[in-house]
Protein backbone atom coordinates (compact mmCIF):
# COMPACT_ATOMS: atom_id res chain seq x y z
CA UNK A 1 0.00 0.00 0.00
CA UNK A 2 1.30 3.46 -0.92
CA UNK A 3 1.45 5.77 2.08
CA UNK A 4 -0.77 8.80 1.65
CA UNK A 5 0.97 12.10 2.30
CA UNK A 6 0.14 15.77 1.87
CA UNK A 7 3.06 18.14 1.38
CA UNK A 8 2.02 21.50 2.87
CA UNK A 9 5.43 23.11 3.38
CA UNK A 10 5.86 24.95 0.07
CA UNK A 11 7.41 28.00 1.77
CA UNK A 12 10.31 25.81 2.86
CA UNK A 13 10.77 24.42 -0.64
CA UNK A 14 8.41 23.96 -3.56
CA UNK A 15 8.42 20.68 -5.50
CA UNK A 16 10.21 20.91 -8.83
CA UNK A 17 7.92 22.09 -11.63
CA UNK A 18 7.67 19.73 -14.62
CA UNK A 19 8.87 22.53 -16.89
CA UNK A 20 12.01 22.96 -14.80
CA UNK A 21 12.68 19.23 -14.68
CA UNK A 22 12.40 18.89 -18.46
CA UNK A 23 14.64 21.90 -19.11
CA UNK A 24 17.28 20.64 -16.68
CA UNK A 25 17.35 17.15 -18.19
CA UNK A 26 17.89 18.67 -21.62
CA UNK A 27 20.67 20.92 -20.29
CA UNK A 28 22.54 18.01 -18.72
CA UNK A 29 23.78 17.06 -22.16
CA UNK A 30 25.32 20.49 -22.81
CA UNK A 31 29.10 20.13 -22.68
CA UNK A 32 30.22 23.72 -23.20
CA UNK A 33 31.37 26.23 -20.61
CA UNK A 34 29.31 29.45 -20.89
CA UNK A 35 32.56 31.44 -20.87
CA UNK A 36 34.03 29.60 -23.88
CA UNK A 37 33.80 31.20 -27.32
CA UNK A 38 33.49 28.02 -29.39
CA UNK A 39 30.18 26.60 -30.59
CA UNK A 40 29.56 24.50 -27.49
CA UNK A 41 30.39 27.43 -25.23
CA UNK A 42 28.10 29.75 -27.16
CA UNK A 43 25.30 27.21 -26.88
CA UNK A 44 25.75 27.08 -23.11
CA UNK A 45 25.86 30.88 -22.95
CA UNK A 46 22.61 31.03 -24.91
CA UNK A 47 20.93 28.83 -22.29
CA UNK A 48 22.13 31.09 -19.47
CA UNK A 49 21.02 34.23 -21.31
CA UNK A 50 17.61 32.73 -22.04
CA UNK A 51 17.14 31.86 -18.36
CA UNK A 52 18.28 35.35 -17.36
CA UNK A 53 15.56 36.87 -19.56
CA UNK A 54 12.91 34.65 -17.97
CA UNK A 55 13.96 35.45 -14.41
CA UNK A 56 14.10 39.16 -15.24
CA UNK A 57 10.59 39.04 -16.72
CA UNK A 58 9.23 37.50 -13.52
CA UNK A 59 10.10 40.66 -11.57
CA UNK A 60 9.88 43.33 -14.28
CA UNK A 61 13.65 43.75 -14.56
CA UNK A 62 16.07 43.97 -17.46
CA UNK A 63 18.16 40.84 -18.12
CA UNK A 64 21.32 42.91 -17.57
CA UNK A 65 20.15 43.55 -14.00
CA UNK A 66 20.08 39.85 -13.01
CA UNK A 67 23.09 38.25 -11.31
CA UNK A 68 22.87 34.50 -10.67
CA UNK A 69 24.01 33.13 -7.29
CA UNK A 70 24.00 29.82 -5.44
CA UNK A 71 20.72 30.67 -3.71
CA UNK A 72 18.76 33.24 -1.76
CA UNK A 73 21.17 33.44 1.15
CA UNK A 74 24.15 34.20 -1.08
CA UNK A 75 22.06 36.74 -2.99
CA UNK A 76 21.19 38.49 0.28
CA UNK A 77 24.81 38.52 1.41
CA UNK A 78 25.90 39.84 -1.99
CA UNK A 79 23.30 42.62 -1.77
CA UNK A 80 24.25 43.68 1.75
CA UNK A 81 27.65 45.13 0.99
CA UNK A 82 28.93 48.21 2.87
CA UNK A 83 31.35 49.25 0.12
CA UNK A 84 34.46 51.33 0.70
CA UNK A 85 32.71 54.32 2.31
CA UNK A 86 31.21 54.39 5.82
CA UNK A 87 27.81 52.71 5.71
CA UNK A 88 25.00 51.62 7.95
CA UNK A 89 22.42 48.86 7.56
CA UNK A 90 18.81 48.95 8.75
CA UNK A 91 16.93 45.64 8.76
CA UNK A 92 13.40 44.89 9.88
CA UNK A 93 12.92 42.71 12.94
CA UNK A 94 11.22 39.97 10.90
CA UNK A 95 13.91 39.35 8.27
CA UNK A 96 15.44 36.04 7.21
CA UNK A 97 18.56 35.10 9.25
CA UNK A 98 20.83 35.85 6.28
CA UNK A 99 19.61 39.45 6.42
CA UNK A 100 19.32 39.80 10.19
CA UNK A 101 22.97 38.75 10.46
CA UNK A 102 23.88 41.83 8.43
CA UNK A 103 25.43 40.29 5.35
CA UNK A 104 28.93 41.79 5.10
CA UNK A 105 28.21 44.75 7.37
CA UNK A 106 30.03 44.85 10.72
CA UNK A 107 27.66 44.03 13.60
CA UNK A 108 28.05 47.50 15.08
CA UNK A 109 26.74 49.02 11.84
CA UNK A 110 23.48 47.04 11.82
CA UNK A 111 20.29 48.36 13.43
CA UNK A 112 16.82 46.88 13.67
CA UNK A 113 13.58 48.43 12.46
CA UNK A 114 10.67 47.42 14.73
CA UNK A 115 7.39 46.01 13.51
CA UNK A 116 3.89 46.62 14.87
CA UNK A 117 1.73 43.96 16.50
CA UNK A 118 0.12 43.29 13.12
CA UNK A 119 3.49 42.33 11.63
CA UNK A 120 3.87 45.45 9.51
CA UNK A 121 7.18 47.33 9.50
CA UNK A 122 6.98 50.57 11.48
CA UNK A 123 7.52 53.16 8.73
CA UNK A 124 7.66 56.06 11.18
CA UNK A 125 10.49 54.32 13.04
CA UNK A 126 12.21 53.69 9.69
CA UNK A 127 12.04 57.41 8.86
CA UNK A 128 13.49 58.32 12.26
CA UNK A 129 16.33 55.82 11.92
CA UNK A 130 17.14 57.02 8.42
CA UNK A 131 17.21 60.64 9.58
CA UNK A 132 19.51 59.82 12.49
CA UNK A 133 21.91 57.75 10.40
CA UNK A 134 21.92 60.10 7.43
CA UNK A 135 22.89 62.94 9.74
CA UNK A 136 26.10 61.10 10.67
CA UNK A 137 27.16 60.83 7.02
CA UNK A 138 27.86 57.76 4.94
CA UNK A 139 25.54 55.46 3.06
CA UNK A 140 22.43 53.85 4.59
CA UNK A 141 21.09 50.56 3.23
CA UNK A 142 17.63 49.39 4.29
CA UNK A 143 16.54 45.76 3.92
CA UNK A 144 12.88 44.72 4.14
CA UNK A 145 11.09 41.53 3.13
CA UNK A 146 8.41 41.95 0.50
CA UNK A 147 6.45 39.10 2.12
CA UNK A 148 7.34 37.35 5.35
CA UNK A 149 8.35 33.72 5.05
CA UNK A 150 6.52 32.67 8.23
CA UNK A 151 3.34 34.75 8.39
CA UNK A 152 3.02 35.56 4.69
CA UNK A 153 2.25 39.18 5.59
CA UNK A 154 3.02 41.54 2.71
CA UNK A 155 4.96 44.65 3.64
CA UNK A 156 4.29 48.23 2.41
CA UNK A 157 7.59 48.30 0.55
CA UNK A 158 6.56 50.91 -2.03
CA UNK A 159 5.92 53.36 0.82
CA UNK A 160 9.20 52.32 2.44
CA UNK A 161 10.96 52.99 -0.88
CA UNK A 162 9.67 56.57 -0.89
CA UNK A 163 10.98 57.11 2.65
CA UNK A 164 14.35 55.53 1.87
CA UNK A 165 14.68 57.43 -1.40
CA UNK A 166 13.87 60.77 0.22
CA UNK A 167 16.70 60.12 2.69
CA UNK A 168 19.12 59.26 -0.12
CA UNK A 169 19.35 55.64 0.97
CA UNK A 170 19.45 52.27 -0.80
CA UNK A 171 16.58 49.79 -0.52
CA UNK A 172 17.03 46.02 -0.67
CA UNK A 173 13.96 43.80 -0.92
CA UNK A 174 14.02 40.11 -0.08
CA UNK A 175 11.35 38.91 -2.53
CA UNK A 176 12.18 35.22 -2.15
CA UNK A 177 8.77 34.16 -0.82
CA UNK A 178 6.78 36.66 -2.87
CA UNK A 179 8.06 35.99 -6.39
CA UNK A 180 5.86 33.54 -8.26
CA UNK A 181 3.01 33.98 -5.76
CA UNK A 182 2.14 37.64 -6.16
CA UNK A 183 2.96 40.18 -8.86
CA UNK A 184 6.45 41.64 -8.32
CA UNK A 185 7.93 44.55 -10.27
CA UNK A 186 11.27 45.78 -9.01
CA UNK A 187 10.88 49.21 -10.60
CA UNK A 188 7.30 49.81 -9.44
CA UNK A 189 8.27 48.80 -5.92
CA UNK A 190 11.19 51.22 -6.00
CA UNK A 191 13.86 48.73 -5.00
CA UNK A 192 17.55 49.18 -5.75
CA UNK A 193 18.29 45.53 -4.99
CA UNK A 194 16.01 42.50 -4.94
CA UNK A 195 16.78 38.86 -4.17
CA UNK A 196 15.23 35.63 -5.44
CA UNK A 197 15.56 31.88 -4.87
CA UNK A 198 14.68 29.26 -7.48
CA UNK A 199 13.44 26.47 -5.20
CA UNK A 200 10.75 28.63 -3.61
CA UNK A 201 8.89 28.88 -6.92
CA UNK A 202 9.41 25.38 -8.30
CA UNK A 203 12.97 25.57 -9.56
CA UNK A 204 15.94 23.55 -8.30
CA UNK A 205 17.70 24.06 -4.99
CA UNK A 206 21.09 25.74 -5.07
CA UNK A 207 20.44 28.67 -7.39
CA UNK A 208 19.15 32.20 -6.81
CA UNK A 209 19.58 35.71 -8.12
CA UNK A 210 20.31 39.27 -7.15
CA UNK A 211 18.51 41.89 -9.22
CA UNK A 212 20.45 45.14 -9.27
CA UNK A 213 18.07 47.90 -10.30
CA UNK A 214 18.02 51.67 -9.92
CA UNK A 215 20.57 52.29 -12.66
CA UNK A 216 23.27 50.52 -10.68
CA UNK A 217 23.02 53.07 -7.85
CA UNK A 218 23.62 50.44 -5.21
CA UNK A 219 27.24 49.54 -4.51
CA UNK A 220 27.72 45.77 -4.76
CA UNK A 221 31.08 44.16 -4.09
CA UNK A 222 31.72 40.58 -5.22
CA UNK A 223 31.66 38.06 -2.41
CA UNK A 224 33.41 35.47 -4.59
CA UNK A 225 36.32 36.87 -6.59
CA UNK A 226 38.10 35.28 -9.51
CA UNK A 227 36.91 35.27 -13.09
CA UNK A 228 34.61 37.84 -14.63
CA UNK A 229 31.42 35.77 -14.58
CA UNK A 230 28.11 37.46 -13.78
CA UNK A 231 29.43 40.91 -14.69
CA UNK A 232 32.32 40.48 -12.31
CA UNK A 233 30.06 40.16 -9.26
CA UNK A 234 30.05 36.38 -8.82
CA UNK A 235 33.11 34.46 -9.97
CA UNK A 236 33.02 30.80 -10.93
CA UNK A 237 31.60 28.73 -13.76
CA UNK A 238 27.84 29.17 -13.83
CA UNK A 239 25.58 26.41 -12.55
CA UNK A 240 24.19 25.84 -16.03
CA UNK A 241 21.65 23.14 -15.18
CA UNK A 242 20.39 24.97 -12.10
CA UNK A 243 20.11 28.29 -13.93
CA UNK A 244 18.20 26.67 -16.79
CA UNK A 245 15.80 25.12 -14.27
CA UNK A 246 15.40 28.49 -12.55
CA UNK A 247 14.51 30.13 -15.83
CA UNK A 248 11.96 27.48 -16.74
CA UNK A 249 10.32 27.68 -13.32
CA UNK A 250 10.23 31.48 -13.45
CA UNK A 251 8.56 31.42 -16.87
CA UNK A 252 5.98 28.86 -15.73
CA UNK A 253 5.19 30.78 -12.55
CA UNK A 254 4.98 34.09 -14.40
CA UNK A 255 2.65 32.73 -17.07
CA UNK A 256 0.20 31.21 -14.60
CA UNK A 257 0.55 33.78 -11.80
CA UNK A 258 -3.04 35.02 -11.55
CA UNK A 259 -4.65 31.60 -11.86
CA UNK A 260 -2.26 29.95 -9.41
CA UNK A 261 -2.64 32.76 -6.86
CA UNK A 262 -6.43 32.52 -6.95
CA UNK A 263 -6.32 28.77 -6.55
CA UNK A 264 -3.86 28.90 -3.65
CA UNK A 265 -5.94 31.55 -1.88
CA UNK A 266 -8.98 29.31 -2.16
CA UNK A 267 -7.06 26.41 -0.63
CA UNK A 268 -5.66 28.60 2.15
CA UNK A 269 -9.15 29.84 3.00
CA UNK A 270 -10.50 26.28 2.92
CA UNK A 271 -7.85 25.19 5.40
CA UNK A 272 -8.41 28.15 7.72
CA UNK A 273 -12.18 27.66 7.73
CA UNK A 274 -11.72 24.00 8.65
CA UNK A 275 -9.13 24.88 11.28
CA UNK A 276 -11.54 27.26 12.99
CA UNK A 277 -14.28 24.63 13.02
CA UNK A 278 -11.97 22.13 14.70
CA UNK A 279 -10.12 24.61 16.94
CA UNK A 280 -12.28 27.70 17.54
CA UNK A 281 -9.55 29.21 19.75
CA UNK A 282 -6.92 29.02 16.99
CA UNK A 283 -5.06 32.26 16.30
CA UNK A 284 -4.21 32.89 12.64
CA UNK A 285 -1.45 35.47 12.58
CA UNK A 286 -1.95 38.26 10.07
CA UNK A 287 -5.48 37.10 9.20
CA UNK A 288 -6.65 40.71 8.91
CA UNK A 289 -3.67 41.85 6.83
CA UNK A 290 -2.71 41.35 3.20
CA UNK A 291 -0.89 38.02 2.99
CA UNK A 292 0.56 35.69 0.44
CA UNK A 293 -2.26 33.61 -1.04
CA UNK A 294 -0.69 30.34 0.09
CA UNK A 295 0.39 30.89 3.71
CA UNK A 296 -1.22 30.25 7.11
CA UNK A 297 0.68 30.71 10.37
CA UNK A 298 -1.42 29.69 13.34
CA UNK A 299 -1.24 28.62 16.96
CA UNK A 300 -3.64 27.04 19.40
CA UNK A 301 -3.25 27.86 23.11
CA UNK A 302 -1.72 24.96 24.98
CA UNK A 303 -0.48 23.14 21.87
CA UNK A 304 3.28 22.78 21.40
CA UNK A 305 4.49 23.16 17.83
CA UNK A 306 7.03 20.36 18.08
CA UNK A 307 4.42 17.90 19.31
CA UNK A 308 1.96 18.89 16.60
CA UNK A 309 4.48 18.86 13.73
CA UNK A 310 5.74 15.40 14.69
CA UNK A 311 2.23 14.00 15.13
CA UNK A 312 1.09 15.40 11.79
CA UNK A 313 4.19 14.02 10.07
CA UNK A 314 3.44 10.56 11.44
CA UNK A 315 -0.04 10.90 9.95
CA UNK A 316 1.33 11.89 6.55
CA UNK A 317 1.20 15.69 6.74
CA UNK A 318 4.29 17.83 6.10
CA UNK A 319 4.11 21.24 7.77
CA UNK A 320 6.65 23.26 9.70
CA UNK A 321 7.12 25.27 12.84
CA UNK A 322 7.82 28.79 11.58
CA UNK A 323 10.71 28.91 9.11
CA UNK A 324 12.73 25.95 7.84
CA UNK A 325 16.09 27.65 8.23
CA UNK A 326 17.23 26.44 11.63
CA UNK A 327 18.90 23.11 10.89
CA UNK A 328 15.71 21.20 11.60
CA UNK A 329 15.24 22.76 15.03
CA UNK A 330 11.80 23.62 16.31
CA UNK A 331 12.13 26.90 18.19
CA UNK A 332 10.18 30.03 19.03
CA UNK A 333 9.61 32.34 16.08
CA UNK A 334 11.60 35.59 16.08
CA UNK A 335 8.91 36.96 13.76
CA UNK A 336 6.16 36.44 16.32
CA UNK A 337 8.43 37.69 19.10
CA UNK A 338 8.93 40.91 17.12
CA UNK A 339 5.14 41.19 16.78
CA UNK A 340 4.78 40.91 20.55
CA UNK A 341 2.89 37.61 20.46
CA UNK A 342 2.61 35.80 23.81
CA UNK A 343 5.48 33.38 24.32
CA UNK A 344 3.25 30.31 24.55
CA UNK A 345 1.60 31.14 21.24
CA UNK A 346 4.93 31.96 19.58
CA UNK A 347 6.32 28.59 20.66
CA UNK A 348 3.24 26.84 19.32
CA UNK A 349 3.16 28.45 15.88
CA UNK A 350 2.66 26.10 12.93
CA UNK A 351 3.07 27.16 9.32
CA UNK A 352 0.96 25.59 6.59
CA UNK A 353 1.86 26.62 3.05
CA UNK A 354 0.21 25.31 -0.09
CA UNK A 355 1.27 25.51 -3.73
CA UNK A 356 -0.01 25.46 -7.28
CA UNK A 357 -0.24 21.65 -7.28
CA UNK A 358 -1.91 21.27 -3.87
CA UNK A 359 -5.38 19.70 -4.04
CA UNK A 360 -8.54 20.15 -1.98
CA UNK A 361 -8.26 16.50 -0.93
CA UNK A 362 -4.81 17.17 0.52
CA UNK A 363 -6.17 20.10 2.52
CA UNK A 364 -9.06 17.95 3.77
CA UNK A 365 -6.60 15.14 4.60
CA UNK A 366 -4.59 17.61 6.68
CA UNK A 367 -7.70 18.83 8.50
CA UNK A 368 -8.66 15.23 9.31
CA UNK A 369 -5.18 14.67 10.73
CA UNK A 370 -5.45 17.87 12.78
CA UNK A 371 -8.82 16.73 14.17
CA UNK A 372 -7.30 13.37 15.10
CA UNK A 373 -4.39 15.12 16.84
CA UNK A 374 -6.70 17.45 18.77
CA UNK A 375 -8.91 14.56 19.89
CA UNK A 376 -5.88 12.58 21.06
CA UNK A 377 -4.56 15.61 22.93
CA UNK A 378 -7.94 16.14 24.61
CA UNK A 379 -8.08 12.51 25.75
CA UNK A 380 -4.52 12.63 27.07
CA UNK A 381 -5.20 15.80 29.06
CA UNK A 382 -8.36 14.40 30.61
CA UNK A 383 -7.08 10.89 31.23
CA UNK A 384 -9.51 9.32 28.77
CA UNK A 385 -8.49 5.90 27.49
CA UNK A 386 -7.85 5.75 23.75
Amino acid sequence: MVEQRAYLDWNASAPLRPEARAAMIAALGQAGNPSSIHREGRAARHLVDDAREKVAALVGAEPSEVIFTSGGTEANVLALSPGALPAHLLVSAIEHPSVRSGGRFPAECVEEIPVAADGIVDLAALADLLAARSATGGRVVTSIMLANNESGIIQPVAKAAQIVGAAGGILHLDAIQAAGRIAVDVHTLGADLLTLSAHKLGGPKGVGALVRSGGGRAVVEPAIKGGGQERGLRAGTENLVGIVGFGAAAAAAHGALAAEAARMASLRDRFEAGLRRISPDAVVFGADRERLPNTTLFAVPGVKAETAVIALDLDGISVSSGAACSSGKVQASHVLAAMGAPTDLARGAIRVSVGYATTESEVDFALAAWLKFCNALHKARHGIAA
